[in-house]
């Protein structure tokens, strides 16, 4: 499909700069099956879903991948930390890139140093820490700067940041971006929703470069997305035939984790296994969804694979108007942003 079909025009002040004060005031714009939209706050959720229902959060955590340091020269060097790549290794991307050179060491902050030791072809570069992965996530924690996007005032960092960016589910190490949709719940919400008979479940997905890249090309089919680690563990995956058998609800908190338990049902033949491995499952219009039967999503970027993605759920020209809508009520975009709920809708054949 043509790029451009996903192009929309967004005012810059609908850009959110820092989340709802408590998490779930933010507003939430539902769009039904068939119908108009209607809109509420996150904490009406419990009123929005049914019991019996579940909710599939993703419980990966964002690490402090940014670096910043100085090459042997006395350059500054900016580096983000993608993911290892063994052996004291870890992929990453990096700004000023054609002044780097293989052998090249790069000074960290807070005694970190690594040597330049490949250059990717799609920009990457390899930079060896000589350390465990362990040794270096714990720098980072201690030392590195959270890999907040540029549409949030130049990538700030500071120390609201690090519980702002951060999901009330994270527990497993490894992205570079948060899971935004999951940014809204509260502790409270999550005891509401309980009292309401819904349930939750996590499956992992390491958010990576691959969901946020920029699509570069005029046709979607020339896209390639870049792989993510994912998981779907056996608990949840009995919990997802448990919720099915009563006649409740799949909704997914968030494209990642939509993503994780289509591609394993795209891999199965539409059954759900346990399941590991690497992920980059690209979905556009014309996709047939498994596994999942409600989305809960914030406001995405004109002409982003993840704008594709709720088009492909909810319908492009259905997604259109409504993403207009919503511009049109002032609600705010990206991560720090509001959220939608989106019930699966099939073209009539």
């Amino acid at each position: 499909m043509r790029v451009d079909l996903f192009d929309f025009a967004l005012p810059e002040r609908l850009i959110a700069q820092r989340p709802a004060v408590p998490r779930d005031a933010a507003r939430l714009l539902h769009l039904p099956r068939s119908g108009a939209a209607v809109e509420h706050v996150v904490r009406d959720l419990p009123d929005l879903l049914r019991p019996g229902d579940l909710l599939v959060f993703n419980d990966t955590r964002v690490i402090p991948a940014r670096l910043y340091g100085q090459r042997e020269s006395g350059g500054k060097i900016e580096a983000l930390l993608l993911q290892p790549a063994g052996a004291g290794s870890w992929t990453a991307m990096a700004r000023g890139t054609a002044k780097l050179r293989q052998g090249m060491r790069l000074a960290f902050e807070g005694g970190l140093s690594a040597v330049v030791t490949a250059f990717g072809a799609d920009g990457t570069i390899t930079l060896d820490f000589g350390l465990s992965d362990g040794v270096v996530l714990a720098a980072l924690h201690a030392h590195g700067h959270m890999p907040l996007p540029p549409y949030i005032r130049g990538g700030r960092d500071d120390a609201r940041d690090r519980d702002d960016y951060q999901t009330i589910m994270a527990r497993r190490d490894g992205a570079i971006a948060a899971p935004t949709a999951a940014l809204h719940f509260t502790d409270g919400l999550l005891e509401r929703l309980r009292g309401a008979g819904i349930a939750t479940a996590t499956v992992t997905l390491h958010v990576g470069i691959g969901t946020f890249q920029p699509v570069r090309v005029e046709d979607t089919d020339a896209h390639v997305m870049h792989t993510e680690h994912g998981e779907l563990g056996p608990e949840t995956v009995a919990t997802i035939e448990t919720c099915r058998a009563r006649g409740g609800r799949v909704v997914a908190v968030g494209t990642t984790s939509l993503r994780v338990l289509e591609a394993v049902a795209q891999r199965r033949d539409g059954a759900l296994r346990p399941w590991r491995g690497d992920i980059d499952l690209f979905i556009t219009p014309g996709f047939r969804f498994r596994a999942v039967d409600l989305l809960m999503t914030n406001f995405h970027l004109p002409c982003s694979t993840l704008f594709m993605l709720v088009s492909a759920f909810a319908g492009l020209q259905r997604m259109q108007a409504f993403y207009a809508e919503a511009i049109a009520r002032d609600f705010r975009f990206y991560s720090y942003g509001d959220a939608s709920l989106l019930e699966r809708w099939e073209a009539p054949v």
